[in-house]
Parts: C-alpha cells; sequence; structure tokens
C-alpha cells in the first residue's frame, strides 16, 4: 500500500473530481442552450454577415446585378471630391447641431416642469410622449398636410396678420433642412424628457434641503445639485441623440427626399438614394461605413466614460 506524503494529499483534496466537472457540463439544459444559441444565430446571420458583407462592398464598384468589382479605396477617395457628399455632412452636423441641442434643451424644460406629481401632470406627460409612439412616416405625412401652401400653418399666418410670413417650405432650398427638423424635433422631445424624469427622480431630495439652507436659489440649485446628478442622464442622452441624428432618414426621406437640389440632403438619405436608386450599391456602402464609424465612436467614448465612472 502506498503512502501518499502530505504534499500529494493536500494536491489531491483540493483537485474537484473530473466526471463532477463533465457532469455540471453536460448538466445545462438544452432548453437553455437553445434559448442561448438561437438568438445569437439570427444576430449572426441578419446583423453581422450582412455588416461585414457592407465593409466588403465599399472597397468594391457593385450596381447590384453584375459581380461586384473590388477597387479598393476608390469610393472613399471619389467622396473628398464628392460636392453632395460634402453637403449631405454639412446638413448632418447642423441637423445635430439644432435637432440634438434643442432636444435635450426642450426635453430637460419639459422634465423639469412636469417632475412634480401634481393634478393633471400625467396627461401632459402623455400629450408630449404620444408622439413617440407614432410612426415616423406618419408623423412627416401629417407635418406635409401643415406645411402645405394653403395648409394649416400657411392660414394661421394669414389669420394673425402675418400673411407676408406665408411659404412653400418644403419647396424653398433655404427652409427645406428647418422645416424637416420640426416634426423630427417634435417626437424627440417626448422621449428626451422621459429619460430625464428619470433622472430626476433618482436625486435625492436632501440635497435640495441643504442647498435651501445653505440659501441657494433656484438657478443655483440647478446648476450645483440637479446638472452634476444629471452627469450619467446626460451621457446616454448625448449618446442617444447623436446616434439618432446620424440615423435620421425616414422624415426626411417622406417630406423632401432629400431636395430641393439636395438642400436638405443627409448622409442616409444621400446612401440610400444613391445605393438604391443610382444602383451605386458599392458607393453607398462606403457611405454607409461613414455613418457606421462616426456612429461607433460615439458609442466607444460613451463606453469608455461609463467605465470609468463606475470604477
Amino acid at each position: 500500500m502506498a503512502v501518499l506524503t502530505a504534499p500529494e494529499r493536500k494536491a489531491q483534496a483540493s483537485s474537484p473530481p473530473r466526471r463532477g466537472r463533465a457532469r455540471s457540463i453536460h448538466a445545462t439544459p438544452p432548453l437553455v442552450l437553445a434559448f442561448v444559441l438561437v438568438p445569437l444565430l439570427a444576430e449572426a446571420l441578419w446583423v453581422f454577415w450582412p455588416a461585414i458583407q457592407g465593409f466588403y462592398l465599399a472597397l468594391t464598384r457593385w450596381d447590384g446585378v453584375s459581380a461586384p468589382r473590388f477597387i479598393g479605396l476608390d469610393n472613399f477617395r471619389e467622396m473628398a471630391h464628392d460636392d453632395v457628399f460634402r453637403s449631405a455632412a454639412g446638413h448632418t452636423v447642423l441637423w445635430l447641431l439644432l435637432f440634438g441641442g434643442l432636444s435635450a434643451l426642450l426635453g430637460l424644460g419639459a422634465a423639469l416642469l412636469l417632475q412634480q406629481e401634481r393634478r393633471g401632470v400625467g396627461f401632459y406627460r402623455a400629450a408630449l410622449f404620444l408622439p413617440v409612439v407614432f410612426s415616423l412616416v406618419a408623423t412627416a405625412l401629417v407635418w406635409q398636410a401643415i406645411y402645405q401652401p394653403d395648409g394649416v400653418l400657411n392660414q394661421l399666418l394669414q389669420s394673425l396678420g402675418l400673411g407676408s410670413l406665408r411659404h412653400a417650405w418644403l419647396a424653398d432650398q433655404d427652409t427645406a433642412l428647418y422645416a424637416v427638423i420640426v416634426p423630427a424635433l417634435w417626437r424627440q422631445i417626448g422621449y428626451v424628457m422621459v429619460l430625464y424624469v428619470a433622472g430626476l427622480k433618482g436625486i435625492d431630495p436632501a440635497l435640495y434641503e441643504a442647498a435651501k439652507v445653505d440659501g441657494a436659489g433656484p438657478w443655483q440649485r440647478f446648476r450645483h445639485v440637479t446638472l452634476p446628478q444629471l452627469r450619467s442622464v446626460n451621457a446616454v442622452v448625448l449618446s442617444v441623440i447623436i446616434i439618432d441624428s446620424l440615423r435620421s432618414f425616414d422624415v426626411v426621406w417622406s417630406l423632401t427626399r432629400g431636395g430641393p437640389y439636395h438642400s436638405s440632403e443627409l448622409l442616409s438619405t444621400y446612401m440610400y438614394s444613391t445605393a438604391f436608386q443610382s444602383l451605386r450599391l458599392g458607393y453607398g456602402s462606403a457611405l454607409a461605413v461613414v455613418i457606421f464609424v462616426l456612429a461607433f465612436g460615439v458609442i466607444c467614448s460613451y463606453l469608455v466614460r461609463a467605465f470609468r465612472e463606475a470604477d
């Protein structure tokens, strides 16, 4: 009979039996594996694989019928000399500043006004959030009727004695982009308001009581208590606004299709028209890659900031 030394007995006792480890692996129910693997397979089939294909097509010249021809970075070099691309990029930046800035400010203002539980507050919250439920296409059709030359907006201006301001809002190059921003903004404010209301509900009321005791006024309490406590919510709102701005398509395409004369063209609408109307799917894929890189940069910056705050 072999006698085990003390180190050998300790190693044998500390190492788990192999049979138990194999049994724990095989003990996973097949239903659990199905719930994990089936969504992962669907995600790979419908999201990851088309995305990889899009990166490849960005390096080709393809009309959707013949075989793609590899051209390297020629599509991206063409963007440097594409006036429509530069115009669409500038409009996208302007859209981001106006749409993003106004939706954040107005959403925060609505949240500050409607955070208190008073009679009738629920009705106003629901009224502001209701446009979020509507389809962007349906919203665009409603606003298209409002912007018509004989629509509600021009008739309202006429009734107020401001007939000189009557305008073909969607047909003028100077006003088309701003007219399109309004329905998108009308829909976004309610969503941002809900995010800020949730953030305001999480602020400890004792902080406001301590600020009042120290003699802080409403503006000082907002600046030194509310804004610092909303730092994480501001990061979420900023990410949502930037991503929504980069992928805004439905309302612009339904109202103006990027016109007149590309005056309301965004990167998203230019990508669609290039790929599916001009049948330049390679160049359209390159535009999609640019949009993806911009959105991915925003997401990465938010994640880095979130991890730093967590540490």
